[in-house]
């Protein structure tokens, strides 16, 4: 069943990054600042991967910001992040991505039923999983709904198809 269940992470994660992926390519740089919510486009990709990386991680402490942090801003502070370049993004996603494709597999029965590692979460590592999953597809949707919006090329429904399982 742990195999199982690791085979299971592994698929979403990659179709929830996919996703994310798919609305970062397709983002026109002249709409890369454009306002989303209480961001931009940039921020919302940023703010996404940021807690990707750090969730991937098994406690706060272990947590290694990169050099594309400190160019992004760290987002567990009250300070506003701005984000990366599209280049940099996109690079930073390919690295959530190995995060992932390492992490996950290295997981047993006792992690994930142990603690998130993070205090603001009270749940198991497990379930922490499904929350970074469900996160990333939360801002996926965010950003692809944006782009269906503005961006031409986007607004027929094959342009950012939905990404049932695995990397597409």
């Amino acid at each position: 069943m742990l195999d199982y269940t690791k085979q299971i992470l592994i698929a979403q994660f990659e179709a929830a990054l996919a996703m994310l992926n798919q609305c970062i390519e397709s983002c026109p740089l002249d709409h890369w600042e454009d306002k989303i919510a209480q961001g931009t486009f940039r921020w919302v990709a940023y703010h996404t991967l940021f807690f990707v990386d750090l969730y991937l991680s098994r406690d706060e402490e272990s947590f290694v910001e990169r050099e594309l942090n400190l160019l992004g801003g760290d987002e567990r502070g009250s300070v506003v992040c701005v984000g990366l370049s599209k280049a940099d993004t996109l690079t930073y996603l390919g690295i959530c991505r190995q995060k992932m494709l390492e992490t996950i597999p290295a997981v047993t029965e006792d992690s994930l039923r142990a603690p998130s590692g993070f205090e603001w979460y009270k749940i198991t590592r497990g379930e922490l999983h499904l929350v970074n999953i469900r996160h990333v597809q939360h801002h996926a949707g965010q950003l692809s709904a944006f782009l269906r919006r503005v961006v031409p090329e986007c607004q027929d429904h094959r342009a950012l198809p939905w990404a049932h399982t695995g990397w597409q």
